[in-house]
């Protein structure tokens, strides 16, 4: 069974319907649907257990959707050659000096091998520690060269939603430099031509509270480029402190799509990563 549909019949939380209509399991594990967006009210994800329903809204329970158990991370499309998940904010996508344990990595590699012990796992592209959505791993280092090798070329679109501090002025905008790295780590736009070439395009969703919901799309892939370059506008990430913002929230940067042209056959593909109830919220 993929899922259950029931209408209500009255005005009600929707915590209280789902524990009403499915007496048979637990409230805890109802909320866990709640939580990782299993649960559809009038064909829109929602997650909030205080969600107030009326009647003859359509409540769905869909039990399709994959989870790898330790991180209950999204497994958003997997065939013999590749997995793409969506990374939660604050899981880093592979080792480094300060984390050599849990990765994204290393949670999707141990979750392959539970049915090939003899597979490989390897990053295509990666994402920085906070910020959220689409990544892809291949399962073989020939299908990792096949799509990294040809990465500038296959790539169609890498779109983000950012959500930043302050009113945009322009509904759209492109924005070029070369970036650099200091010393201490913190990439920055040369006055020169001596870094690497950057292009970042946007356009402004909605605006208000002082501050702006953005769709990003990324001709190239630098580190930390849409970071940059929106600070850099005057209007940093929030949650971005690296970068100017002064905001304690989470970064509030998800890839929520990777559209490519698949290189073993191709064909085009499209993924794309729910949005984080962090967005909504905000």
């Amino acid at each position: 069974m993929k899922e259950e549909k029931f209408i209500a019949n009255r005005e009600i939380q929707l915590l209280d319907f789902l524990v009403e209509k499915k007496s048979n399991i637990s409230k805890k594990k109802i909320k866990q649907y709640l939580k990782y967006n299993n649960i559809l009210v009038n064909d829109k994800i929602v997650s909030r257990s205080n969600f107030f329903l009326k009647k003859d809204d359509v409540v769905i329970i869909s039990y399709g959707r994959k989870l790898i158990d330790e991180y209950n991370i999204d497994i958003i499309y997997e065939d013999k050659d590749i997995i793409v998940i969506n990374k939660p904010s604050g899981l880093l996508s592979i080792t480094n000096s300060k984390e050599k344990d849990i990765t994204a990595f290393k949670l999707v590699r141990n979750y392959v091998r539970k049915n090939n012990s003899n597979v490989f796992l390897f990053v295509i592209h990666r994402l920085d520690q906070d910020t959220s959505g689409v990544l892809m791993f291949a399962k073989s280092e020939k299908v990792k060269h096949l799509f990294q090798d040809n990465w500038n070329d296959i790539v169609k679109n890498r779109k983000y939603l950012a959500i930043v501090e302050g009113n945009v002025k322009n509904d759209r905008g492109r924005i070029e430099s070369y970036l650099k790295e200091s010393k201490i780590g913190r990439i920055y736009s040369s006055k020169g031509k001596d870094g690497k070439y950057a292009i970042t395009e946007y356009k402004v969703v909605k605006r208000g509270n002082n501050k702006s919901l953005l769709d990003v799309n990324i001709l190239t892939g630098r580190r930390n480029q849409i970071r940059v370059h929106l600070s850099e506008m005057g209007n940093p990430i929030i949650g971005d402190k690296k970068y100017g913002s002064r905001s304690k929230s989470r970064l509030m940067l998800h890839a929520y799509e990777l559209e490519l042209i698949d290189p073993r056959n191709n064909k085009n593909i499209k993924f794309s990563a729910n949005i984080p109830d962090e967005f909504n919220n905000l």
